[in-house]
């Protein structure tokens, strides 16, 4: 009886702790990668000391979006469990974690990043203005429409900035506004997914959309992610040109995914799930760190 309890008492400690796991949301955390791209563009690259730095501000971002990402889940566990999908995957709404079990991780979470942003205090004003705009996000601008989905795209901004910060290097100003229009594509079409997979949602910020309008913010976005992206690589990094193939190809192969096999709801998620995004991505990455690393200086 007492070695029944025991591995119950085990399952239940494994349980917990991949639900804990879970609810931090590591896959999200591919989305840091824009802390890298200053690194990336500014020839840094090859020296490890920047490269180190590029990457702690990378980490302390993934604790700072896995803390949003707690935050989020507990405001927004009614809705969660009311999902389709969410109510079988998120821990909290399916009650594989507690409410207070998440708070504490959170708490946890919380320290570490203080902890990390006195070590590293050049990107401290740009982590915390990402806490600030994701908390703003949960509790009111993420039912504001337009602004909700500019919300969400500003993050991106703030990750290419704290990475500039990083390793002090001036970022162009092309190179934020592509992000931008890039995120901006990419909350068109989750809004769009989510509008017609989840006809719950109708109480939110989804009423105020509808999938032809969310179509047309998408192509504006893709068309000037797009075109800003050639402009940079023409006025800054002429040998790079070659690349912009891939990001047409990436462009094309997301809407693909979105369109026939109805992903697109949550981004990271279609990526890591479609090899073809993903070697066009590694290839796009191959190509500028290659031609980069040619450029004098």
């Amino acid at each position: 009886m007492a070695e029944r309890e025991e591995i119950i008492e085990n399952v239940f400690s494994r349980s917990l702790f991949v639900g804990l796991i879970r609810l931090m949301r590591p896959k999200q955390w591919i989305k840091n990668v824009f802390v890298l791209a200053p690194v990336l563009f500014s020839n840094l690259f090859l020296h490890q000391e920047y490269m180190l730095r590029a990457f702690f501000a990378a980490l302390l971002f993934c604790m700072a979006s896995s803390a949003t990402y707690i935050v989020n889940d507990i405001y927004d566990l009614e809705v969660d469990r009311q999902h389709h999908k969410k109510k079988k995957l998120r821990p909290l709404a399916s009650g594989q974690v507690k409410i207070s079990q998440g708070v504490k991780l959170l708490i946890f979470i919380y320290s570490l990043l203080i902890l990390g942003l006195f070590q590293f205090p050049s990107v401290a004003q740009t982590i915390f203005g990402y806490l600030f705009l994701n908390l703003a996000y949960t509790f009111f601008l993420k039912h504001q429409p337009i602004i909700d989905i500019f919300t969400i795209s500003s993050g991106f901004i703030l990750r290419v900035y704290a990475g500039a910060l990083a390793v002090s290097v001036p970022v162009s100003s092309w190179m934020f506004v592509t992000v931008l229009c890039l995120a901006l594509y990419l909350a068109s079409v989750k809004r769009r997914q989510e509008l017609i997979f989840n006809t719950k949602l109708g109480g939110n910020v989804h009423k105020y959309y509808t999938p032809v309008l969310l179509n047309r913010y998408a192509e504006i976005s893709a068309i000037a992610s797009l075109m800003f992206y050639s402009l940079y690589v023409m006025s800054e990094h002429p040998d790079l040109v070659i690349t912009i193939p891939c990001v047409i190809y990436g462009i094309f192969r997301y809407w693909y995914l979105v369109e026939l096999t109805d992903a697109g709801e949550s981004p990271t998620e279609t990526l890591l799930a479609d090899w073809q995004l993903l070697i066009t991505i590694i290839i796009w990455v191959a190509l500028c760190a290659h031609f980069i690393a040619k450029t004098p200086g």
